[in-house]
């Protein structure tokens, strides 16, 4: 794939070690605490912290997909099944909230969803269409086996919030914890019109 202006990456599932480890690399580069407000605002960021071993027991279970540029990984989007749960403690009140919500007039947990546990794209490489083409190959590598995938965006996160709109994300409730305030959003890959 090329991007907009030019940059060429090749967008794939996790395949070696080495990714795992570049994807730690960038997650830590864009933390919160490790940018200024206007940084965070303006570029966005990632909030939760995965060990090398929490990264590669949720590889186990689904890859996560990665855009690089040659050798580099340039960009994640981390798969996150839901047996996945008890890895990252910090997304428990998501998981709770899910139960309440409903989903195609059905409890969002009697459907075949998983949750996208982070997307990060590196500085230089944004608005390049790379994160648009993370959510192709999810979508390529995951839409047969479930129905939708959600994930959750603080509201101060303009940029990620714009962005998962763009590719087809519909916000399905706000909610507030210890952490931040939420919108837990879905792309629904059954819905006509869905594709982004």
């Amino acid at each position: 794939m090329r991007g907009s202006v030019g940059v060429a990456f090749v967008v794939s599932p996790v395949r070696e070690r080495s990714e795992l480890e570049q994807i730690l690399e960038l997650q830590h580069q864009n933390l919160a605490p490790q940018l200024t407000p206007e940084e965070a605002q303006s570029q966005g960021f990632v909030t939760a912290v995965h060990s090398p071993d929490i990264l590669a027991q949720m590889h186990a279970l689904a890859p996560s997909i990665i855009a690089k540029e040659g050798a580099r990984v340039i960009a994640y989007a981390l798969t996150m099944l839901v047996e996945a749960r008890a890895f990252v403690p910090i997304l428990e009140p998501m998981f709770q909230t899910f139960e309440s919500i409903e989903w195609r007039g059905k409890p969002l947990t009697q459907s075949r969803f998983y949750v996208m546990g982070q997307v990060c794209v590196a500085a230089g490489y944004r608005g390049q269409g790379v994160f648009d083409a993370l959510y192709r190959g999810h979508e390529e590598h995951y839409s047969s086996r479930f129905e939708l995938i959600v994930t959750e965006i603080a509201t101060r996160n303009t940029r990620s919030l714009r962005a998962h709109e763009r590719v087809g994300f519909k916000s399905l409730v706000t909610q507030r914890d210890a952490v931040d305030e939420w919108v837990i959003t879905g792309w629904d890959w059954g819905a006509a019109g869905s594709r982004g």
